[in-house]
């Protein structure tokens, strides 16, 4: 038996751990029927109660309805709304003026949000952000712990602060609508719960299901809610009829919310619920120290193995859930709000956090609605690139069609679709009705039919300037005047595109990132004769897709790729100097980068990647040199051209392993390591201080609009290490003048291509220069 026990625990710590490692009409079943309403009477308040700007309440019954109603924000900020809450309960608590209370919001999308712009921007010191924390907790202890029954009625997102005073409240009910996720996103914050959520979530929820949320930071629908006892019952959500679907949901919810929390306050309904024999058989095998220990060990040796322990707070809710559980509550809220305090203050902490705020800032339409809305698309190329275009668009109801050269292209194309779509089927993510709902929006052919209607095309063919050429002019001949061609491309000028154009100013760039459907960045890139309207559109378009979007000037490489590749050219040299492809990802790897150089040209395809080096190096001359890049061309010759091929540099068997014919090929390119600087560090920040220069480059030269882009673009692009921000970030954190130091010693030895740029000068020469001139406040979490 108790082998049978440990098998089945290491196989859901697996389970969780994986999980949480993984960089999105009918009425109620239940016992309360669709109501006419409730008797209300409205609760005559005193001169400081009727003032409150965040929340409202009356009584229905003898129920008190708490809405919480921020009219000043889109979402209800808890920072606001705690204070307000705690001043109602307290007369409630204090005049005994209800028999139970109902927490729901006035806001349809969002239950309460985490904290506000200003809360911990304000906060200087971590006793201070403690302090915070210490008032939640208190608050939220005494909601637990109310001789009056506390419901929470929840529609949208429960999230952070939010989910922390869901748990608090007694029963919670929750709509089974596609916008209702619950979670506790802080870990992608770099931080953890700080009111009470390391200490209640193991109870609710079991040791691993706890460790599953807080360490994946992911959300979870009402119905997994459901099944892990996170939620308490569950209601449908109504269709049309005198009002909106939304407001008679709200409704619903509210009145089987007060019929909820009567039952509680009568006893009909118990507070504290029976647990199932199997509930009470795990709860037995937690209470034994031996298996909670070896829960701890290999939960913490998995998360030090995913984060290289370059991320604080993974540990920290490790120990914070340990310490509640092992030493007690009182324990536990003291770890977790003093470990609040000090992840604030990490730099980890406020690089995430500037990430976060710049991915909500660049999933906006900077640029205004385009004069005629983009409705219909055609994609040119139904290969890896395009069926995944496609199957971003119709997933948010673009009308597209899909078009290639041959039968079996365009088959091979729309069944990469379809499986997409039909995956999540299987899964249970959707089904069968809206995958063909979906792929009814998708049309495949192999001519020009159709195209005249419509808005935009999107040319997704081989990065073949020829190519390019030839179906742009094809297109032109058979579209109408309005309509805007998108060219995807990692690299080719947009302006050499556009140059066969009639048009010119209806052409833009496109870049999306492989594969389409997991990568968020796109990178739009603009000639100087793309019109304002043509860059509104294209934003509008891939803002609709789900993407994250930033701007770029036209330019050999534009942005993500130009800095990508210093990187690549870097490794390239380390390469002939005696260090082998596993060491030099490695050291990329331990810095933060979540892939190797050379892993990553494997993926792309080792031609594909020798294409763009030898065009950039022509571009930028002897600057932008470092390898022999007769080695990759001599790699392509050989058809070792990476995953596709089973070997790059490295072969893909069973195993993962180095190359030995690029080995072999090495041995004509060996140069000799100058030992001054060639220790692990100094090899390191060769491969990271030549594409943060490119980085600083770019925006020098007006590639880039902002550090803020630049950052979102280095690491939702290429994969610039989160926990550093971005390059931009990074320059801030390190020093400038500390990276100016270190590059002019590679200087020394390889010349112009560790140049410091002029920027990056300024910035070394005055410390008050930074990119960012405060640290960044959460716009939302």
């Amino acid at each position: 038996m108790y082998v049978a026990v440990d098998a089945l625990l290491k196989l859901q710590v697996e389970m969780a751990v994986t999980r949480a490692a993984g960089v999105f009409s009918k009425f109620a079943t239940g016992k309360y029927p669709l109501l006419s309403g409730h008797a209300t009477r409205v609760l005559s308040v005193s001169s400081h109660l009727a003032a409150y700007k965040h929340i409202s309440f009356e009584y229905k019954e003898d129920v008190a309805v708490i809405r919480f109603n921020d009219q000043t924000s889109k979402v209800n900020k808890q920072s606001l709304q705690l204070h307000e809450l705690a001043d109602v309960l307290g007369d409630i608590w204090l005049y005994r003026s209800s028999k139970s209370v109902v927490l729901i919001s006035g806001k349809p999308g969002c239950f309460l949000a985490g904290a506000d712009n200003n809360m911990l921007q304000s906060c200087t010191t971590s006793e201070e952000v403690t302090s915070l924390c210490e008032e939640a907790q208190k608050l939220f202890r005494r909601i637990e712990q109310s001789r009056v029954p506390i419901v929470a009625a929840i529609h949208g997102s429960c999230l952070s602060r939010g989910l922390e005073l869901a748990t608090a409240c007694h029963y919670r009910i929750a709509t089974k609508s596609k916008e209702t996720v619950l979670g506790t996103p802080e870990v992608m914050l770099g931080l953890l719960p700080g009111a009470g959520g390391t200490q209640r979530l193991p109870k609710m929820v079991g040791l691993l299901g706890a460790f599953d949320m807080l360490l994946s930071g992911k959300n979870i629908t009402a119905d997994e809610a459901k099944k892990m006892g996170l939620v308490d019952q569950l209601v449908d959500p109504l269709g049309p009829g005198l009002k909106s679907p939304e407001e008679r949901t709200m409704e619903y919810l509210e009145e089987v919310a007060v019929g909820v929390a009567n039952d509680l306050a009568s006893k009909k309904i118990p507070l504290t619920r029976e647990k199932s024999f199997r509930l009470k058989l795990w709860d037995a095998v937690m209470g034994l120290g031996p298996v909670r220990k070896m829960i701890y060990s290999t939960i913490t040796k998995r998360v030090q193995k995913q984060t290289k322990n370059l991320y604080p707070a993974p540990f920290q809710i490790i120990e914070c859930v340990k310490t509640g559980i092992e030493q007690g509550s009182d324990a536990g809220y003291l770890a977790e709000a003093q470990s609040f305090g000090k992840l604030v203050m990490t730099s980890e902490s406020k690089a995430l956090i500037g990430l976060h705020n710049g991915r909500l800032l660049c999933k906006k339409n900077r640029f205004g609605p385009p004069e005629k809305e983009v409705k219909k698309l055609a994609i040119l190329g139904a290969g890896l690139m395009g069926a995944g275009i496609a199957q971003v668009s119709v997933d948010k109801g673009f009308t597209t069609i899909l078009k290639d050269t041959t039968e079996d292209a365009i088959s091979k194309g729309y069944e990469k679709v379809y499986k997409s779509f039909d995956t999540k089927v299987k899964k249970k993510a959707m089904i069968s009705f809206e995958r063909d709902a979906i792929m009814s929006n998708l049309s495949i052919q192999t001519d020009y039919s159709g195209f005249e209607s419509a808005d935009m095309v999107i040319e997704a063919v081989f990065e073949d300037l020829n190519i390019k050429h030839k179906v742009l002019k094809e297109v032109e001949a058979v579209t109408p005047p309005h309509f805007i061609f998108a060219t995807n491309t990692s690299a080719l000028p947009i302006r050499d595109i556009a140059a066969v154009s009639k048009r010119p100013e209806k052409v833009i760039g496109i870049h999306y990132f492989s594969p389409v459907d997991k990568m968020q960045l796109v990178e739009i890139i603009t000639t100087d004769k793309t019109s304002k309207d043509t860059l509104a559109a294209a934003v509008s378009v891939a803002l609709k897709q789900g993407k994250i979007v930033i701007t770029v000037k036209d330019g050999p490489g534009f942005y993500t790729t130009r800095c990508m590749g210093s990187l690549f050219m870097e490794s390239l040299r380390l390469l002939q100097e005696g260090v082998t492809a596993t060491k030099s990802d490695f050291l990329a790897t331990s810095f933060g980068f979540n892939v190797g150089p050379f892993a990553v040209t494997d993926e792309v395809g080792v031609d594909i990647g020798f294409h763009i080096s030898e065009m950039l190096c022509k571009a930028f001359g002897s600057r932008y040199e470092g390898g022999s890049l007769e080695i990759v061309k001599t790699m392509v010759e050989k058809g070792l051209k990476g995953c596709k091929s089973g070997k790059g540099f490295f072969l893909y068997g069973k195993t993962k392993s180095v190359n030995p014919e690029v080995e072999e090929i090495l041995k004509n390119h060996q140069v000799t390591a100058p030992s001054a600087i060639s220790s692990e560090y100094d090899m390191q920040y060769r491969l990271l201080s030549r594409c943060i220069n490119e980085s600083l480059m770019c925006l020098q030269e007006g590639i880039i609009a902002s550090p803020l882009e630049g950052d979102i673009g280095a690491v939702f692009g290429y994969g610039f290490p989160p926990m550093h921000g971005g390059p931009f970030r990074f320059v801030d954190t390190f020093g400038a003048d500390r990276l100016v130091s270190l590059m002019k010693r590679f200087e020394d030895v390889y010349g112009n291509q560790f140049t410091p740029c002029q920027l990056l000068l300024d910035h070394a020469k005055d410390p008050s220069k930074k990119f960012y001139e405060s640290s960044p406040s959460l716009l939302q979490y």
